[in-house]
Formats: C-alpha cells, sequence, structure tokens
C-alpha cells in the first residue's frame, strides 16, 4: 500500500512540475491577468497614448505554452479605442507571436470599416540573441469587404530583422540590458489601387522580458514615433 502511495505521490508530483514548466516562457512564469504596458509618443516627445496588453488565459498543448492576449489602445486623453485580441505561443526559447499584435501603431481607418479576415506567419522571438545574427522574416495578411462590396486586401510584412547591437537601455519601468533588432516593414492596403508604405523598426528586447523594451518606427530615415515600457503587472 505505502508502494502505491509513494508511486502516486510521484505521479503527480511530476504532472505538476511538467505543467508549472510547461507554462514557462523565456523564464517567465505566465499567468492570466498579467500584462504589460507600452506609452506611445511622436518625434516631438508628445505622449499619443497608450497600449495595455493583458494575457487572458494560458494553457498548455504537447508541451507548448498558449497564451490568448488582449490588446487595448487609448488616446492621448487616456480614452479606450479599441479592444483586440491575438494569439502568443511559446516552445523551447522560442517566442511566437500573432502579428496582427503589431498593429496597434499602425492605425488604418478603413480597416475599421471592413470586415477583416486575417492570417498570420508569427513574428518569432528569442531568449538566446548574439550580436550580428539574423531572424526570421515575418507577415500579416488581411482580405475584407467595404461599403458596395469593394474588397480590401492588406498585408504587413517584417524582413531584414538583425541583433546589432547589445547596450543598457532606460525606460520607466527600469533599466535593462537589451539587444537592437532592426527590420524594414512594409504596410500596403489595396482596393481600386495599391498604396504602399516602408519604414525601418527598432526594437529593444531584454532577457525576461517578453515584450519589447523600447521601440521605434522610422520613414526614410526619418524618427516618425517611438514606445516606452512603462508597466509590468
Amino acid at each position: 500500500m505505502k508502494k502505491y502511495a509513494l508511486l502516486s505521490l510521484i505521479l503527480i508530483t511530476t504532472v505538476i512540475s511538467t505543467r508549472i514548466q510547461a507554462q514557462m516562457c523565456m523564464g517567465v512564469n505566465m499567468k492570466a491577468g498579467m500584462g504589460y504596458e507600452m506609452v506611445t509618443y511622436n518625434a516631438k516627445d508628445k505622449p499619443t497614448g497608450k497600449v495595455v496588453y493583458t494575457v487572458k488565459n494560458v494553457s498548455t498543448e504537447n508541451g507548448t505554452t498558449l497564451m490568448s492576449m488582449e490588446m487595448q489602445n487609448f488616446d492621448a486623453k487616456d480614452k479606450l479605442q479599441a479592444t483586440n485580441n491575438y494569439k502568443c505561443a511559446c516552445k523551447g526559447n522560442e517566442l511566437m507571436v500573432d502579428m496582427t499584435a503589431m498593429m496597434a501603431g499602425q492605425e488604418n481607418p478603413m480597416l475599421k470599416d471592413a470586415k477583416m479576415t486575417f492570417t498570420s506567419t508569427d513574428l518569432i522571438y528569442t531568449d538566446n540573441y548574439t550580436v550580428g545574427a539574423t531572424l526570421k522574416d515575418a507577415e500579416l495578411k488581411g482580405q475584407g469587404e467595404m461599403g458596395g462590396g469593394m474588397m480590401l486586401n492588406y498585408s504587413m510584412s517584417m524582413k531584414n530583422r538583425k541583433v546589432v547591437a547589445q547596450e543598457n537601455i532606460t525606460v520607466p519601468a527600469g533599466t535593462f540590458n537589451a539587444y537592437k533588432v532592426t527590420s524594414d516593414m512594409t504596410v500596403s492596403t489595396k482596393t481600386i489601387m495599391n498604396i504602399s508604405f516602408d519604414f525601418q523598426v527598432v526594437s529593444f528586447r531584454a532577457p525576461n522580458v517578453l515584450w519589447d523594451v523600447r521601440s521605434e518606427t522610422y520613414r526614410k530615415d526619418k524618427l516618425m514615433a517611438y514606445s516606452l515600457l512603462t508597466k509590468v503587472f
């Protein structure tokens, strides 16, 4: 009887230990309710709003941690403008983020009027960066219908992602030893005609932090906007 009791205890402990380990993501214990806040600024350092990301649910499947995220966009007066949802998955030392999360900084009035359906080639992060490394491309494609039956096609791609430096960076949430990741982003919409814009994106990533510490958006090498990590909860 004691042997069976001991065996049951070992099995229960193993299951609990495996579950806890599976819900770790790059050194962070993922729990529903946790999240982070990014405040956005224009090129003149004036706050233009904030984005709050909250983990709504955490589950495991075949050794992969799955996270349902809520993204809330607020304007400069702290008024809620939109709420969206996206998915993340974490396996090993990689975090895979649905590219719809990148739309927080790409406000497009046309997308609000169209019933969009999106497909994503996930944006992949790691906890083991090396200066000089090249990261995988990512892409978001969407299709919807506007008034009058007009079709709308949308795409956002991030290419030429490179780890170019490692440096200490201070933001309202603290000081971090971060890696500087650069990429080329193209955003295009097509209805009757195709409209496309090219941007350069700079992200600062730190170990044990699943989100950008700081991000910057440039167009033709001119700073357009940036975001700072202000709160982790």
